[in-house]
């Protein structure tokens, strides 16, 4: 997929992981819409991109706010070809901790938002993508989205943040299958340990902890070597159905107390 002269919708995309892969598109000759809920940061962030982007604020878990985005950006555009999901929560709670069981809305919170809200943007972007004209490959648009080493590797109390990932991972070869004879390519990035604000409240030598626990090269990753990696998806034809860890070779073992 040639990304000059293309258009894109990236959700989660004013900081982090969704920034970068904004800013990375920017830069090769595409449109960005750029869907998330910090309505302040957003439009600062569209701003400094340039007016090739635009900023709406969409709650991912509510498919009406989606459905809604989506129509504007179709007005906006005409159409777009590009779909990136970054947008995603995390937490860690036991399920049975010191002040007794997890309340059932914090697992909902977190699927809602991570692995139905995955859904909801393909659910409103595929109809859009399968009406493109087609490119000399067959291919009228690229959906990437975004998983966690926690889909296979969680820890004590991602419970919900493992199941909500996992969740992606076991989509990836169901949506590549259904739209192959549509031209519409699916792939999923499955990041390790990234420097996100999330990890950036951290204090400075955890992050340090964290980053020596990558077997090469032993810090944490960057958003841009994930933007990296998104744009080689969205340009290299032959890269469909398949979840791609990113992570240094991180595997998260069990450290027993």
């Amino acid at each position: 997929m040639e990304i000059n002269n293309s258009a894109a919708i990236i959700t989660g995309g004013v900081s982090g992981l969704g920034e970068a892969v904004a800013r990375t598109l920017i830069d090769g000759g595409a449109r960005v819409a750029l869907l998330d809920l910090n309505q302040e940061l957003g439009e600062q962030v569209a701003a400094s991109l340039g007016d090739r982007a635009m900023f709406f604020p969409v709650n991912v878990s509510e498919h009406k706010e989606v459905d809604g985005a989506i129509e504007k950006i179709k007005t906006a555009f005409g159409t777009f070809h590009i779909v990136v999901n970054c947008a995603g929560i995390g937490g860690s709670v036991r399920i049975v901790g010191k002040e007794g069981v997890v309340s059932p809305d914090w697992f909902t919170n977190i699927v809602d938002v991570n692995l139905v809200g995955t859904f909801n943007l393909l659910r409103a972007t595929a109809p859009v993508l399968m009406e493109n004209s087609t490119n000399n490959e067959g291919e009228r648009g690229v959906v990437i989205n975004t998983s966690s080493v926690a889909a296979f590797d969680g820890q004590v109390g991602q419970s919900a943040y493992s199941a909500s990932k996992g969740g992606i991972v076991s989509m990836t070869l169901t949506m590549t299958r259904e739209f192959a004879n549509n031209g519409i390519r699916v792939m999923t990035i499955l990041p390790g340990i990234f420097e996100t604000p999330l990890l950036g409240k951290l204090p400075e030598n955890v992050r340090e902890r964290l980053g020596r626990q990558v077997p090469f090269p032993p810090r944490l990753g960057k958003p841009e070597e994930f933007a990296s990696l998104a744009r080689h998806i969205i340009e290299n034809p032959y890269l469909n159905g398949e979840c791609i860890r990113l992570d240094g070779g991180l595997r998260m073992g069990f450290g027993r107390k």
